[in-house]
């Protein structure tokens, strides 16, 4: 009789034993003349070298597939196990499945160029109004990468800026105090990696999500950098934030210039960077419109109701100046 541990790397153990424990159950009972015992993200199995070694090789391509889709049924481990499913089923175009097990890709053209441009850039500016995907995308990018292990990192930042109202005296330490302007990157997380695989890689600092003053004095290696609502950057703060970057690292800067909160004394950062950077080789510019919308389809309409009142003040202030 021979034992042989193994590691259940980089998989949410609840996903892969099932509720109740349903597939390691139904594991045990398709290996019967092996001893399986489990426990947290370490399997352990006793039992014959041959049937040991078919068990091996069937339960890598069960961690592939649960790494890759974020889920295990019942059927997919039996399709699997009985030789159905000889490896995991690829896409060129899916970047990789939420924790729902939903398809996550490109869904129109602006972002088909921003995921060629993943492939072939260092850095990349995607811009346009909100709805348009530009940040969940980038995310889904980076954890794919990081998946692939062709990072080592993933470092997703926000400039914390009030859109207009004044929240005042926040409470709690400052991780409290910033997490409401990081939110919107923890929700989009949440539906990427299962809850507690994504609690590990945060305290392992293995994904690290801050304001973008904490970028100050940093190199950044073997990451993907991702800086959201670089609209509400000075210039000062995107010059500081693009020069963090090591060697084998991407950044994503994405924003949206039509939605600036900074004072109107103050510069954006990044209408500034587009306009003195545009002429670099090597980083591209994807400029995503209202039609490239993937929310309520309200969206679109709000956009453009704003986009026509914002023309029509215009026009009554040049026929205000020129009376």
């Amino acid at each position: 009789m021979i034992e042989k541990h193994f590691i259940l790397d980089g998989v949410e153990p609840l996903i892969f034993y099932g509720a109740q424990n349903a597939n390691l159950r139904m594991l045990k009972s398709l290996y019967p003349k092996l001893r399986l015992m489990a426990r947290g993200n370490m399997m352990r199995a006793v039992g014959e070298e041959e049937v040991l070694q078919d068990f091996e090789q069937k339960l890598n391509k069960l961690i592939a597939h649960c790494v890759k889709y974020n889920r295990l049924t019942p059927e997919d481990l039996l399709d699997i196990v009985h030789g159905g499913k000889t490896e995991v089923e690829s896409s060129e175009s899916v970047i990789l499945y939420s924790t729902g097990g939903k398809a996550i890709c490109p869904r129109n053209e602006h972002q088909e160029q921003l995921v060629k441009a993943f492939g072939s850039h260092d850095l990349i500016f995607a811009t346009g109004p909100a709805g348009t995907g530009k940040t969940y995308l980038s995310i889904a990018l980076a954890v794919s990468a990081l998946k692939r292990k062709s990072v080592r990192k993933i470092i997703l930042s926000r400039p914390a800026v009030e859109a207009g109202e004044k929240l005042g005296f926040l409470p709690g330490d400052m991780k409290e105090k910033i997490d409401p302007y990081l939110q919107p990157l923890y929700d989009a997380l949440e539906e990427m990696i299962p809850p507690t695989r994504l609690q590990e890689l945060l305290v392992q600092n293995i994904i690290q999500i801050a304001p973008l003053a904490f970028m100050r004095g940093r190199t950044l290696n073997d990451a993907v950098v991702i800086l959201d609502e670089a609209q509400n950057t000075t210039p000062s703060q995107l010059k500081m934030f693009l020069t963090r970057m090591g060697m084998g690292t991407k950044m994503i800067v994405t924003g949206d210039i039509t939605q600036v909160d900074l004072p109107h004394t103050q510069r954006s950062g990044l209408v500034h960077g587009l306009r003195i950077l545009s002429h670099i080789p090597g980083i591209s510019h994807i400029t995503f419109d209202k039609g490239d919308i993937v929310r309520h389809k309200l969206v679109t309409l709000i956009v453009d109701a704003y986009d026509h009142d914002t023309s029509s003040a215009s026009r009554d202030d040049d026929a205000s100046s020129q009376a």
